[in-house]
């Protein structure tokens, strides 16, 4: 039985101030719930019998709350429109900075102000697709533990690891030898531009891009040309596909060295 107080305190979760109070979030359904039960804490679970039912015994046994739930009673307490047999509370991970060297090692990619959860959880999906393992995200950018945040990364958000910062003074202090690519409709065809496979690659605003602050900063300006060139055609991308074109291009090209020759 789920009971009206255990309700509440779910969707006090919706709340990011909530969220960082009690320093725990909530995900649902069979696949981000299973996800997440190998990576983080989990205080509450809230299912159907039918997925306790498929659960083994040791996988339930040190959760602190187990509570078997009717289709209506997940309804109540569930964030999705369709509910889908389970609701659980997880414990968040302690904040960690982001080391300005994992760019050395690898594509990062940086969220500027993103606004739009759905978005947020897709590029946290992208990256996961794509091998990108570190996302540093300014202060506005949408909170990655909101439910729809979870929702939308299907798992990703066990794998990839993503940290706020300032992002202004996080791209100001970057060693000088380290790309920083960002998408802009005055830049460089993006198909025709030499790619490393390590640095930042920065993605800005749903509305206003990237801030003139950060922009200052990047130092490979790219552009996805619309097809054919010149064609009269939509303002903009959104920007969570913009990513999934951006990070294939990068993935499809030759590697080539820091000094732009090919290997």
């Amino acid at each position: 039985m789920l009971s009206k107080n255990r309700i509440k305190e779910i969707h006090a979760l919706g709340l990011k101030k909530n969220r960082d109070a009690r320093n725990a979030f909530v995900a649902e359904g069979p696949k981000v719930v299973s996800e997440l039960l190998d990576v983080f804490p989990c205080t509450y679970i809230g299912a159907t019998r039918d997925w306790l039912s498929a659960q083994s015994e040791t996988r339930l046994r040190d959760i602190p709350v187990v509570n078997e739930i009717t289709g209506d009673e997940l309804r109540k307490a569930s964030f999705l429109q369709t509910p889908q047999q389970v609701i659980a509370v997880f414990q968040k991970p302690e904040d960690t900075p982001f080391d300005i060297e994992l760019p050395r090692t690898g594509l990062c990619l940086a969220l500027d102000g993103l606004q739009d959860p759905g978005n947020v959880g897709t590029i946290l999906r992208l990256a996961d697709w794509f091998g990108i393992e570190h996302i540093v995200c300014s202060h506005d950018t949408a909170d990655i533990y909101s439910p729809k945040v979870v929702q939308a990364s299907m798992g990703a958000i066990c794998r990839v690891k993503v940290c706020k910062a300032n992002l202004v003074e996080t791209l100001e202090n970057m060693p000088s030898d380290i790309p920083l690519y960002g998408t802009f409709l005055d830049g460089e065809n993006i198909h025709r531009q030499a790619l490393t496979d390590y640095g930042i690659i920065i993605m800005g605003n749903e509305g206003n891009g990237i801030r003139p602050e950060i922009e200052k900063n990047i130092t490979r300006r790219l552009f996805i040309p619309n097809y054919p060139e010149g064609r009269p055609t939509s303002e903009s991308l959104n920007v969570a596909i913009a990513t999934a074109i951006v990070c294939a291009e990068f993935r499809r090209r030759t590697v080539v060295a820091p000094s732009g020759n090919p290997q």
